[in-house]
Formats: C-alpha cells, sequence, structure tokens
C-alpha cells in the first residue's frame, strides 16, 4: 500500500479517522490576535485560511470532475473509498457506516468505504438503485513509485452496462437501448437500438412514435439513451418507468452514427445488416457505440452483427396488455405469472428465449405453425427430447460465458464451463440432424 492509502472500513471508523491524517484538507485555522509590534494600537484576527487540498484529493475532485453524475468508487490501497455526497449516498445505499473528518471544523468531508475484493457484493446494491458507478483503479504499483499513485476510470458501470453474474438475472435479457427521432416527407418515426452487452445481442428498428412506447414495453430495457433536447419529453411519456439518461443530440447525428457502425464492425457501409436506409435507426445504433466508449467499454469482439426488429412478424404488446394477462408478473400476492407457469427450459438461453417469445408473439400463420410443428414432434420423440434436454441443460450460459471471454473478465472456471460446451455441441448437433426430419430438423436447428 501507499503512504498516500486511505483506509476507510465499515468496522472500524476510529482506526479509518487515524489513517487519513495528512491526506484530507487542513482544517482552516481559527483567528488569534497578534502583536503588530511596538507601537500597535490595536490587535487584529487573521481571517480564516483557506482548506487546502492535500494531493490524494486534488486528484480525487480531478477525477469526479470527469464523472459528476456517478458514485466514484476511488481505489486507495485495499478500500475503494468514496468521499463528500457520494459518501452519503454510499452509505445508505450499501448500509456501511459513514465517517467524518476534521470533527466538524470548515474542512471536514464525509467518508465511507468497503474493502476491494468486496465490490462483487456491493456493486450490485448501486445498480440495483438506478446509480451509475465509476470504478477508478490503481494504474500501478504504490511500491514502484514514491510520488503520488496514477489514478483512473477503468469501468462505468450503468444499470444498461452491467455484466457481472451478481448484477444480471440469468432468465432475462438486459438491454441497453436507444431512441432517436427522425422525419421524412410525410411523418415522424423513430428509430430504436436494443444492446444487450452481456450477451453480444445488438438489435434495432424503426416505428411510429405512438408504438415507441409498446416496444419498450416488450423488451424492458435496463437503461435507455435519449437526445438533451428531446429528455423531458421522453420522461413525461414515459412517466418514470425506465431509467433515461441524456446525451447531447449532435450524438444522434445520422452520419456520426453511421461512421461510429463501420467502424465497429470493419465495414464500409451497412447494406449488409439491413439498417442503411434506417437513418433514424442508424443514428440511435451508433449513439449506443459511442457510449460504450464513452463509459470505457473497449473489449467488443464479441457484438458482431445487427439484427432488425420486424413489426410485421411479430405483436407489440402495450403495458396494459401484458400486465392484464399476468405474462411475467402475478397481479396477487399468490398469483403466478403465465411465464412461471411455461418455463421449463433447460438452461438460461432458453430461458431468456421463451421471455422474448411471449413479449412478442408471433403474427404470421406460417411462422405459428412452423413452431408448433416442432412442439408438435418433440411431444412424440420422447428418446429424441430426453437427450436433447440432457445435453442443452449442460450447454450452461453459453452466451454470456463467451461474452465474457470477449470483456476481458472471464475466469479458469467460466473457461472450463465453455470447453465443456463446446463439446456438447457436435452432439446436439448430430442429434438433431440425425433424428429429425428435414422439416423439423431446419427449426430445431434454429
Amino acid at each position: 500500500m501507499d503512504k498516500s492509502a486511505t483506509v476507510v472500513s465499515s468496522k472500524s471508523t476510529s482506526s479509518s479517522s487515524s489513517d487519513l491524517s495528512g491526506q484530507l484538507p487542513e482544517p482552516a485555522q481559527e483567528g488569534k490576535k497578534v502583536s503588530r509590534g511596538k507601537g500597535s494600537k490595536s490587535a487584529k484576527a487573521k481571517k480564516p485560511r483557506k482548506a487546502k487540498a492535500t494531493p490524494l484529493m486534488g486528484q480525487f475532485d480531478e477525477i469526479k470532475a470527469r464523472h459528476p453524475d456517478a458514485i466514484l468508487l476511488f481505489r486507495v490501497g485495499d478500500f475503494y473509498e468514496t468521499f463528500g455526497s457520494d459518501a452519503v449516498v454510499a452509505s445508505k445505499v450499501l448500509g456501511i457506516v459513514l465517517t467524518k473528518r476534521s470533527n466538524g471544523s470548515a474542512s471536514e468531508i464525509e467518508l465511507a468505504g468497503f474493502p476491494y475484493h468486496a465490490l462483487d457484493t456491493y456493486l450490485p446494491k448501486f445498480v440495483a438503485a438506478g446509480m451509475r458507478v465509476a470504478i477508478c483503479e490503481q494504474l500501478e504499483d504504490p511500491k514502484k513509485t514514491k510520488k503520488l499513485v496514477k489514478r483512473g476510470v477503468t469501468e462505468l458501470v450503468t444499470p444498461g452496462l452491467a455484466t457481472g453474474d451478481k448484477i444480471l438475472d440469468h432468465r432475462r435479457n438486459n438491454y441497453l437501448a436507444s431512441v432517436s427521432w427522425g422525419k421524412d416527407k410525410h411523418s415522424e418515426h423513430v428509430g430504436i437500438a436494443l444492446l444487450d452487452v452481456s450477451t453480444g445481442e445488438f438489435r434495432y428498428g424503426t416505428c411510429d412514435p405512438q408504438s415507441l412506447d409498446r416496444l419498450l414495453e416488450s423488451f424492458q430495457p435496463a437503461e435507455i439513451l435519449v437526445p438533451r433536447s428531446r429528455m423531458k419529453y421522453f420522461q413525461e411519456e414515459a412517466a418514470g418507468r425506465y431509467y433515461a439518461y441524456p446525451l447531447e443530440d449532435w450524438i444522434f447525428g445520422e452520419k456520426f452514427g453511421r461512421d461510429k457502425l463501420t467502424d465497429h464492425f470493419g465495414t464500409k457501409g451497412l447494406k449488409g445488416f439491413g439498417i442503411s436506409e434506417d437513418g433514424a435507426a442508424v443514428s440511435a445504433a451508433g449513439a449506443i457505440i459511442h457510449y460504450l466508449g464513452e463509459t470505457e467499454h473497449h473489449k467488443l469482439a464479441h457484438i458482431t452483427g445487427m439484427g432488425r426488429i420486424a413489426s410485421d412478424q411479430s405483436m407489440w404488446l402495450d403495458r396494459f396488455t401484458i400486465r392484464n394477462l399476468e405474462l411475467f408478473r402475478p397481479n396477487h400476492p399468490d398469483g403466478k405469472a403465465l411465464i412461471d407457469v411455461l418455463d421449463s427450459t433447460q438452461n438460461p438461453m432458453g430461458a431468456r428465449k421463451l421471455r422474448q417469445w411471449l413479449a412478442m408473439p408471433l403474427t404470421r400463420a406460417q411462422d405459428l405453425q412452423a413452431r408448433l410443428d416442432v412442439v408438435e414432434y418433440l411431444t412424440q420423440q420422447d428418446e429424441l427430447r430426453d437427450n436433447l434436454q440432457e445435453r442443452i441443460s449442460s450447454l450452461g450460459d453459453l452466451e454470456r460465458l463467451l461474452a465474457k471471454v470477449a470483456l476481458g473478465k472471464a475466469n479458469p472456471r467460466d473457461a472450463g464451463m465453455i470447453r465443456h460446451a463446446l463439446r456438447e455441441l457436435p452432439e446436439i448437433i448430430e442429434l438433431v440432424a440425425g433424428k429429425a426430419s428435414a422439416k423439423n430438423g431446419a427449426m430445431l436447428s434454429k
């Protein structure tokens, strides 16, 4: 630990105060009467000296100024510290001790912290409370420098960009949405993009302003990016049902979005993704890519394509229909939602897919019939069904495991689970291809 390390423990406040000596702002001095030498007619009191920030606090203030709307977890030695108003919020949300330095003098500052190895325990509480958290790490070994340790924000965690296992619900997607408004010769329309960074799923679509609420209700994004000029309007329309975050209007420019997308995918154009002619959708999708960079999410190799949200193939349900049908939440304390009755899926990927199917039911007869044909086929093939269930259950959450590799967050246990899943996949493919008919096999493979 370096000499400037601040240690604040929720278990011991007295020891924390002594460890912080010399690192917090110096207390202002009370005025004292001083002699002006012989002949002085009166003694004047000095004005209170303004508190001077120590190098550590100066560094904190500089980093905090770049992320004023986020809780800054400031790494100091073996602890993450919060200061000032952040500490007040952290103590309430996390249930940890709030301390103060300087015993009520003009320079006192609030403190709250927790051990660095407890980050996975406390971070979900911030996200669940709808807060943005900037994680500031030590960027060099304190033992190898005699100066103040370099620090910088390595990740900005927001409700729509959470990737930790303890934060996410493995049975539902965690979407970051972006909404952009555009106009053509006839009317105004809305472009929307949705990204689940924990799986790499990236989708886009367009709709009229009246249908936006239904589309958002179907996907239930954890966070929505909105042009600053539209923020008030959006909040009034959404009635506080979503966590919305404003970005500057220029970020939603079509050319800017097109450049961001082509740069990310390494393509000359967007025609291959089917989004080329949808200016508002391009703007919304480009804003998401920009936002990922601004929040220090640069490892995005698992986001390899985009899919269109087809309005002519599925029904977008409004929130009243979803509530009245009790699709995802029961209306009574002792009731059961439809998803709880139907969900016998064998792994998290299947659970998320079933949820999507319920939220956006098919409307084309041929699609419905194809799905029902597969259901009928599997109910008649007991051996095939049992084998598939057994092998699919052993895959685990392969989508999110692979995403963790791309994000640089996979551990040896994750690698072992991926190895096992990759060994099972050829067996599943062989089962489907070998025993199913051509018609049902094609549907099963999806």
